[in-house]
């Protein structure tokens, strides 16, 4: 299903898009428009009841007839030959109530359903029971059979408990004989042992995994030191920034982002004055006017993992800072594109990334394995 939104009174309502026939003289492919805000648009702007009305009078139809017409817009027409539909308006109209529940970011009738069968799972009570049954029910007729995600046993152990003893499952799915008291035992024990691994897996940490959690993120590049940069910067000494010079390709740059902007230049003029600038900022600016070298976007990361791998070997007080950010993720700011940095919910926060991996690298670097 396609995702939609529109926009009323400047407020943004989220929205799905179904596919239906619309039955105007020949049969419209189209689709049925379904809101958060319970509006749906079948052509004419309903809500559930009225999306009922609509499948009652035969506007919005789930099949076409044999040798029936079809169009879609912009695309074309054709004649139905022989045609197979398995939605039913009353399946249509569970699934749809089923997509307001879940654009609200509310439990569905599975989800309802489920929730139930674990109160019972505890209670045991009969009073439990038949409110789960009568949810199950619930569920459009079509999705009862894989609401537990089982692909061997299907929903057969949440039927069995759903349907009383001596009554053929309830849900019109499974061919079974009549439920008995064995087939209710099975179930409960099928879901003793689904909860027993489900706690095990959950509790399962895994051999690679750290003994303690990572530490809180490590947010850099949001300070700026318009004096200077200080004696001891902590950890701000590792934004590219930081006045920590690098030797790269037998050149000597004061930073990161000096090598950084210089290297991607292509006029050998212009790299050296990107190298010779003040401060960080300058050679920047510089470099923003100059033409790329062919095809930086595609080797700026590779470039940039290798000037942080020389800058925190080239200079060990700095790799000491790094290591003590022990194994928090770091996040990285600043003047950068977001292919750089991170800010709320955008950019791909790559140096800050590159750091981590540096700093894994030097840890294993230190322990000797034969990969560092």
């Amino acid at each position: 299903m396609l995702r939609i939104h529109r926009m009323e009174d400047g407020r943004r309502i989220d929205g799905i898009a179904r596919p239906v026939f619309i039955h105007n003289g020949s049969y419209h492919l189209t689709n049925l428009l379904v809101f958060a805000d319970g509006a749906i648009n079948c052509w004419e702007w309903v809500d559930l009841e009225g999306l009922r009305e609509k499948l009652e009078c035969g506007w919005v139809v789930m099949e076409v007839p044999d040798g029936g017409e079809i169009s879609a817009f912009e695309l074309g027409w054709w004649r139905a030959s022989k045609p197979v539909f398995s939605l039913t308006a009353e399946m249509l109209l569970g699934e749809v109530a089923d997509d307001i529940e879940r654009l609200n970011d509310r439990p569905d009738s599975t989800d309802r359903c489920l929730a139930l069968l674990d109160r019972y799972l505890e209670s045991r009570d009969e009073a439990d029971r038949l409110a789960m049954r009568e949810a199950y029910l619930e569920i459009p007729a079509h999705k009862r059979h894989y609401s537990l995600g089982d692909m061997d046993n299907k929903d057969r152990p949440l039927v069995f408990l759903c349907t009383d003893v001596g009554e053929l499952p309830i849900g019109g799915w499974f061919d079974d004989d009549v439920v008995t008291e064995a087939m209710r035992e099975w179930a409960l024990d099928y879901f003793a042992e689904q909860g027993r691994a489900r706690a095990e897996y959950e509790s399962k940490r895994w051999g690679d995994d750290p003994q303690e959690p990572p530490g809180g993120t490590i947010h850099l590049g949001g300070r700026v030191f318009p004096r200077g940069w200080p004696e001891n910067p902590g950890v701000d000494a590792l934004q590219n920034d930081c006045p920590a010079p690098i030797e790269v390709g037998g050149v000597l740059y004061p930073s990161v982002t000096h090598a950084y902007w210089a290297l991607s230049v292509e006029d050998p003029e212009v790299r050296e004055r990107i190298r010779a600038a003040d401060r960080p900022f300058d050679a920047r600016k510089i470099a923003e006017e100059a033409s790329r070298v062919q095809g930086w976007p595609h080797v700026r990361t590779a470039v940039m993992a290798g000037l942080l791998r020389a800058k925190y070997a080239q200079n060990p007080e700095l790799a000491e800072i790094l290591l003590g950010t022990g194994d928090a993720p770091i996040g990285y700011g600043g003047l950068e594109s977001d292919h750089w940095i991170t800010r709320g919910d955008k950019g791909r926060n790559w140096v800050g990334r590159l750091l981590e991996l540096v700093r894994s690298e030097i840890r294993a670097q230190r322990s000797g394995l034969p990969f560092s």
